[in-house]
C-alpha cells in the first residue's frame, strides 16, 4: 500500500468563494507547515482549524490567506492524517497553492484515491466507497438518501449477515465430512441444507426485486418523448422542466435534434429526451434527427406518446403506437383547449391498458395526473428510500445475480441426492461473490478500475 503523501483540489474548477486543496497521508502536515505562516500545525490538536498565510518558500512572498484544517489519523476519512487548506476560490489563487504543496513533496492524487485509501485503510468496504460516488452523482433527494444508507452500510451489514449464514453452513459441512465420528455435532442433512440456502436465497431474490427502482434512483429513468410534429412534445418538456428549454412554434419539424434534461418527478429522476417528430421527411437535416429519435426509442425506459386532442388519429400516430409495442408508454392527448377530434376510446384500445392522460400543456392542465401516472407505472405511486434497501449499482445486480443462480445450482443439486460435500462447492462460490461486493474478495484490477471513475480529488 502506498505510503507516499497525496494531494489535490477538492473543490470544482472555476471560479467561488472558497477553494480547498486536500492533503492525506504521513508528511500531510509537515507539508503544510512548512508552507504555513501562523501557528506551528505540528503541534496543535486535532480536529482544529487555524488562520494564517501560505508563504512561497523561493521568493518568500505572501501567495495566499488561509484557513488550515488540521486532522490526525485515525479519525479521519483515510485513516491518515489529512490536512485541508482553505483558500478564494479563484482559479490562479488555487493554482498556485496546489503547486506549492507539490514542490513540497506531496503527490498528485490518482481520481478516487483518497476513497480508496479509506478503502485499503478498513474505514469502508467497497460498496460504501461507491456510494460516495452515488452521492455526488445524486440527482433527487430520495437517490441521494439511497445513497446515505449505502454509505452508512445498511447493504454491507446485509451482506455481511448473508455470508455469515453461508459461512457457518459449509462449516457445518467441513465438520462432517472430517469429523464423523463427532457424535456431539448435528448432522447436516439435505433438508437442513435446502433450509439454508432457501433463506440465503430469499435475501438476494429481494434484493434483486428491488434493484430496478434502485437503478432508477441511481442512473435516472430513460424517458423518451415521441409523437408528430407539432403536437406539442416540446412544450411537455418546458411543462416538467419548468424551464423554457425547447422551441415551441406551430411549424412542424421545429425540433431538429435530441434535447436532454435531467428533471425530478416526484423524487423520481427522469432523463428526459425530447426527440425529433418522427415522420417521413425530405429535410436532410429533419431526417438526421429523426433518426436519432427512433435510436432513442431503443434504449428509453419510459415512452412518452404524444398526440394532438385537435386532429383525428394518422396513419402515423398509429405506426407510432406498433413501435413501441411491449415497452412501458404513457400516452398523453394535448391540446385539449381545441375542439376535440379524437377518438378516445379508440387510443385506449391501442393504449392496452397503459395510462391514457388528457392535458392542455400551454395552460399547464394535467401535470399533476402525468406525473402521478409516471410515479404509478415504476415506482406504484410511492417511493420509500428510508426503510428499504435498495441496490442501484450494474456492479453489485450482476453478482447477485450470479450468487442467485450458484444457489439456484446447489438447491438444485441437494433436490438430485448430490453428495453434499459437491453441493457445498456452489454455496462456497456464492459466499465468494457475495464477497465481491463488499470488497472481500475482490481482485486489485477491479479496485483500481472502480476507483479511477471518482472525481480527482475525491
Amino acid at each position: 500500500m502506498d505510503i507516499d503523501t497525496i494531494t489535490a483540489i477538492s473543490t470544482p474548477i472555476g471560479e467561488g468563494a472558497i477553494a480547498i486543496v486536500r492533503l492525506s497521508g504521513q508528511e500531510a502536515v509537515p507539508i503544510s507547515n512548512r508552507l504555513f505562516q501562523g501557528v506551528d500545525l505540528t503541534k496543535v490538536n486535532s480536529h482544529t482549524i487555524h488562520y494564517g498565510k501560505i508563504i512561497d518558500p523561493i521568493t518568500n512572498e505572501v501567495a495566499e490567506e488561509v484557513m488550515v484544517n488540521v486532522m490526525r489519523g485515525p479519525r479521519t476519512f483515510t485513516r491518515e492524517d489529512v490536512v485541508e487548506i482553505n483558500c478564494h476560490g479563484g482559479i490562479a489563487s488555487v493554482n498556485r497553492l496546489l503547486e506549492l504543496v507539490l514542490a513540497e513533496g506531496a503527490r498528485l492524487a490518482e481520481p478516487g484515491e483518497f476513497t480508496k485509501r479509506a478503502f485499503l485503510n478498513g474505514r469502508i468496504d467497497l460498496s460504501q466507497a461507491e456510494a460516495v460516488m452515488d452521492l455526488i452523482r445524486a440527482k433527487t433527494d430520495k437517490a441521494m438518501n439511497v445513497a446515505l444508507k449505502q454509505m452508512d452500510g445498511r447493504l454491507s451489514k446485509l451482506i455481511q449477515k448473508l455470508r455469515q449464514e453461508l459461512l457457518e453452513t459449509v462449516a457445518h459441512v467441513e465438520v462432517n465430512i472430517d469429523y464423523p465420528e463427532y457424535d456431539d455435532v448435528e448432522e447436516m442433512t439435505h433438508d437442513m441444507l435446502i433450509k439454508k440456502t432457501n433463506e440465503v436465497y430469499h435475501e438476494i431474490e429481494k434484493l434483486l426485486q428491488m434493484a430496478k427502482q434502485g437503478k432508477i434512483l441511481r442512473e435516472g429513468l430513460s424517458t423518451a418523448i415521441i409523437g408528430r410534429p407539432n403536437v406539442g412534445k416540446s412544450s411537455l418538456l418546458n411543462a416538467l422542466v419548468h424551464e423554457n428549454k425547447a422551441i415551441v412554434t406551430d411549424i412542424p419539424g421545429t425540433t431538429r435534434d435530441v434535447i436532454e434534461e435531467y428533471v425530478n418527478i416526484r423524487g423520481i429522476p427522469l432523463r428526459l429526451v425530447d426527440t425529433a417528430g418522427i415522420r417521413e421527411t425530405e429535410d436532410i437535416v429533419e431526417r438526421i434527427g429523426v433518426e436519432k429519435s427512433r435510436q432513442v426509442l431503443k434504449e428509453a425506459d419510459l415512452i412518452l406518446l404524444v398526440l394532438n386532442f385537435g386532429d383525428e388519429l394518422t396513419e402515423e400516430d398509429v405506426n407510432l403506437f406498433k413501435v413501441v409495442e411491449g415497452l412501458d408508454i404513457i400516452v398523453i392527448v394535448n391540446k385539449t383547449d381545441l375542439e376535440q377530434k379524437i377518438d378516445i376510446d379508440r387510443i385506449k384500445k391501442f393504449a392496452n391498458g397503459r395510462p391514457v392522460i388528457t392535458t392542455a400543456l400551454i395552460e399547464e392542465i394535467g401535470i399533476d395526473e402525468l406525473e402521478q401516472a409516471i410515479a404509478n407505472t415504476f415506482f406504484a405511486g410511492e417511493l420509500d428510500a428510508g426503510d428499504l434497501t435498495y441496490v442501484s449499482n450494474v456492479r453489485h445486480i450482476q453478482l447477485l445475480k450470479q450468487a442467485l443462480q450458484s444457489l439456484t445450482d446447489a438447491m438444485s443439486g441437494i433436490e438430485d441426492g448430490m453428495p453434499i460435500d459437491l453441493v457445498q462447492i456452489d454455496i462456497t462460490r456464492t459466499w465468494e461473490l457475495l464477497g465481491e461486493i463488499i470488497g472481500d474478495t475482490v481482485q486489485e484490477s477491479l479496485i483500481d478500475q472502480l476507483f479511477s471513475q471518482f472525481c480527482l480529488g475525491k
